[in-house]
């Protein structure tokens, strides 16, 4: 929110000096949760150690001692906890018929008033109307998605007119280097099967 309303001011032709008491949040020994402790929300979590930032995670299944130690994760069985002590929440859950609307008006009540929500698993997994009602009445202070559903959302969507939220289009992985990555694992799964070798990504293990 921070950068982008900064990026606006910066470049406007009506701005004529930097307010000096405009101020944004420090990520430093924030308090981040993360719903959804994979592989990403793992790396996710390795990133943010580099910050000090204190990580609460919730996940179906509890990670293992020393990879909890290793990055200083802290397990919330209840999302509930992790909601009320997140400053920033993050998304990273696969969407299923269990995460839809994981995150809808009662989840976004029990976050904290200056708390930001973040999505870079899927649309779906929140609520949208939810989140426009939660974010016009500061009920959180800003929220940040790289996915919507439907992507891309209709022009006259509400979560578009809102100046506490930053939407980009599902950027996550858009780089040239991961997308060449993608397309090595690709080829690479293909050249197992047709040489009958074990498939190095395979989505339903035997």
């Amino acid at each position: 929110m921070y950068l982008h309303s900064g990026c606006q001011i910066a470049v406007s032709p009506d701005t004529k000096y930097f307010a000096v008491d405009w101020l944004g949040v420090e990520v430093t020994r924030a308090t981040l949760g993360i719903i959804g402790m994979g592989s990403i929300g793992y790396k996710v979590a390795q990133r943010a150690r580099a910050f000090n930032m204190r990580i609460l995670y919730h996940n179906r299944n509890r990670r293992r001692k020393e990879e909890e130690e290793a990055v200083d994760a802290h397990y919330c069985e209840k999302m509930e906890d992790l909601l009320q002590q997140s400053d920033f929440v993050m998304l990273v859950v696969n969407l299923t018929p269990e995460t839809h609307k994981l995150i809808g008006k009662k989840e976004l009540g029990l976050m904290k008033p200056t708390a930001t929500l973040i999505n870079i698993s899927r649309g779906a997994v929140i609520d949208q109307d939810a989140l426009v009602e939660a974010l016009q009445n500061k009920v959180i202070r800003a929220a940040a998605l790289d996915v919507t559903y439907p992507e891309p959302l209709p022009r006259d969507h509400p979560l578009l007119k809102l100046n506490n939220i930053i939407i980009s289009p599902h950027i996550g992985t858009a780089t040239v280097q991961a997308i060449h990555m993608m397309a090595e694992e690709a080829i690479a799964n293909m050249l197992a099967v047709l040489n009958g070798q074990p498939i190095p990504s395979e989505v339903f293990p035997k």
